[in-house]
């Protein structure tokens, strides 16, 4: 995930002009609306940074326990997700008091059949 983001700034920031002078004004035809954005991105990587920091430690702490949970429950998992075709017709897991789970599928909604439709039954306004 990180690597994505940095590649969305990164190309970002290549594709606005950033030829500037040595003193900060736009030259090479750069736009006002240039030079904003390129400030612009230059701020949000600065605020951004702390955060990409953090999680790249916490990514660094997880990575182990994460690959071994990957590797044990992996191949179940899969099983399981051959059986459900589509999990948004499913309730949320519910835990009972006995510590078992269960997931429950959403009731059916009820919709009118399709009725045949004569020609010779429309009417005309």
């Amino acid at each position: 995930m990180r690597q994505i983001i940095f590649t969305a700034i990164a190309a970002t920031m290549l594709a606005t002009p950033a030829a500037h002078a040595q003193d900060g004004t736009p030259k090479d035809g750069a736009s006002l609306i240039e030079e904003g954005a390129r400030m612009f991105f230059d701020g949000l990587m600065q605020e951004t940074r702390p955060a990409f920091e953090g999680m790249k430690e916490m990514a660094e702490r997880l990575g182990p326990q994460l690959r071994a949970f990957a590797q044990e429950m992996g191949p179940t998992l899969a099983e399981i997700l051959k059986d459900v075709e589509d999990l948004s017709v499913y309730e949320a897991p519910e835990k009972l008091p006995n510590g078992d789970i269960i997931i429950r599928r959403k009731p059916e909604e009820k919709t009118a059949p399709d009725l045949p439709v004569n020609p010779e039954d429309e009417i005309e306004i």
